[in-house]
């Protein structure tokens, strides 16, 4: 599968007049729990020649190549994703830390060297609890869920206390914020269900398990008051996003 997704990258190049400069695994594999059916969510940044960023229409800054049941690949234009560094996107502190790496290269580096300077806590901590409480309004309210969601709602709580106490981007793996947060009978629980979720289809379907909802009602409320009284993150700069940009063009 990587050489055929290596295979796709190259037809997009070609195709799009591009360069890929960075390319990962963005779901649920480069989280760690993937099941058996779970589809490659391939993401890119690239960027395009030079002349392409001095027209005077306004021009696409998103390719989306394929969507199917094996394949989700799309990618952003680099100056988008500046622009999205600079509002601390956390999609990109996630594409910078994935741990499957299909193509990286130089020009990437310059992003990745400085890229942790531009994580705002506070807009990580509403994205990531946001995250969790659509997740767990719209699937895990039922006394039947689906229960690959719990990990929807569980990673971006845990993230979210990761970020609390190191003001850091959160890694990707789950299994490295289950084990710090979580113990007990809470962590056996959630240990049983990882290995349902990785042996079982998508589609999964089971009771709704209590002590799980126990904790994750508990993690939003707190998480709730403890991020309303954080001070307001300061904004960031763009002057070092333009220089970035334009040695990535050039």
């Amino acid at each position: 599968m990587i050489d055929i997704i290596r295979q796709k990258l190259a037809e997009i190049e070609k195709r799009e007049n591009i360069k890929i400069i960075h390319c990962v695994e963005s779901g649920s594999r480069a989280w760690g729990f993937a099941s058996p059916d779970s589809d490659y969510d391939v993401r890119f940044v690239y960027a395009r020649p030079i002349e392409y960023y001095l027209r005077l229409e306004k021009t696409r800054d998103v390719i989306e190549w394929q969507l199917d049941e094996t394949l989700d690949i799309n990618g952003w234009d680099i100056q988008k994703t500046l622009r999205l560094l600079q509002n601390s996107n956390p999609t990109l502190f996630e594409w910078n830390n994935s741990p499957i790496v299909y193509l990286t290269t130089d020009k990437w580096k310059i992003v990745s060297g400085v890229i942790d300077g531009y994580f705002k806590s506070k807009a990580g901590l509403y994205h990531y609890l946001s995250t969790a409480k659509k997740n767990y309004r719209e699937y895990l309210k039922g006394d039947t869920v689906k229960l690959k969601k719990y990990f929807y709602v569980l990673r971006p709580l845990l993230a979210c206390k990761w970020i609390m106490e190191f003001a850091s981007p959160p890694p990707m793996p789950f299994v490295e914020l289950k084990d710090r947060y979580l113990d007990g009978e809470l962590l056996l629980a959630v240990d049983k269900l990882l290995d349902v979720k990785m042996n079982a289809p998508e589609k999964k379907t089971g009771d709704k398990i209590a002590i799980i909802n126990e904790y994750l009602d508990a993690t939003m409320e707190e998480l709730d008051e403890r991020i309303k009284a954080l001070p307001p993150d300061k904004p960031n700069r763009y002057d070092k996003l333009n220089e970035m940009f334009l040695n990535i063009v050039k």
